[in-house]
């Protein structure tokens, strides 16, 4: 398989017609070897349009998902961000790349020692791994100019909030212009599995 052929239709393929234009992102993509960090067996399909499984149900997401989500966070090098969800340090590289530095946490331990590997080969040095369920607050005790959460949360735990050092942007971009005021907006629609132990709404009982 030509990979560098494969990365170049991925791009133009899929990465541009999603609206991702920013010419360092889609530079970024070729800089960070997405087939570098997929399951050996699903090597293959590393460039195709679809989520990649990678065990306990989990999966990355779609190319464009995340190149999508590395665009639109707009992150600045001087920042540093908080992920939830290492998966297999695909995103966790890209976000390292655009940002001072990355602390990331995995609540499932074979994918922390997975994702440890996968960005050791790929020489990124700016990120702190965490091992440990973050479903509902950081697991670091600093706060951050940037969170991502790579899964769904029915309800934005407020403790991730509090963690934001303002001005704030993220996916579903969150916005304090003043102490303690949040603005939310939505960015893009996507189906991603809800973090594992992640905050529930109430529900009605009859």
């Amino acid at each position: 398989m030509n990979f560098e052929q494969a990365r170049f239709n991925m791009i133009e393929q899929q990465i541009r017609t999603w609206e991702v234009l920013d010419p360092e992102v889609l530079d970024l993509l070729f800089q960070v070897k997405r087939e570098d960090f997929v399951p050996a067996e699903h090597r293959e399909l590393a460039f195709a349009d679809l989520e990649i499984p990678l065990g306990h149900g989990e999966a990355m997401m779609q190319p464009k998902v995340e190149a999508r989500i590395v665009q639109e966070l707009g992150i600045r090098s001087h920042e540093n961000v908080y992920e939830v969800g290492t998966g297999s340090g695909y995103l966790t590289a890209l976000l390292a790349k655009r940002s001072r530095h990355v602390t990331t946490s995995e609540i499932h331990g074979d994918l922390h020692a997975r994702a440890a590997q996968n960005l050791r080969r790929a020489a990124i040095a700016n990120v702190t791994l965490l091992e440990g369920d973050s479903a509902r607050a950081p697991l670091a005790e600093s706060a951050f100019d940037v969170i991502v959460l790579t899964g769904s949360t029915p309800i934005l735990p407020q403790a991730f909030l509090e963690r934001l050092t303002p001005p704030v942007m993220k996916a579903i971009v969150v916005r304090q212009p003043v102490a303690g005021a949040f603005q939310h907006a939505e960015l893009f629609e996507t189906m991603l599995k809800p973090l594992v132990n992640a905050a529930e709404p109430p529900r009605f009982r009859f």
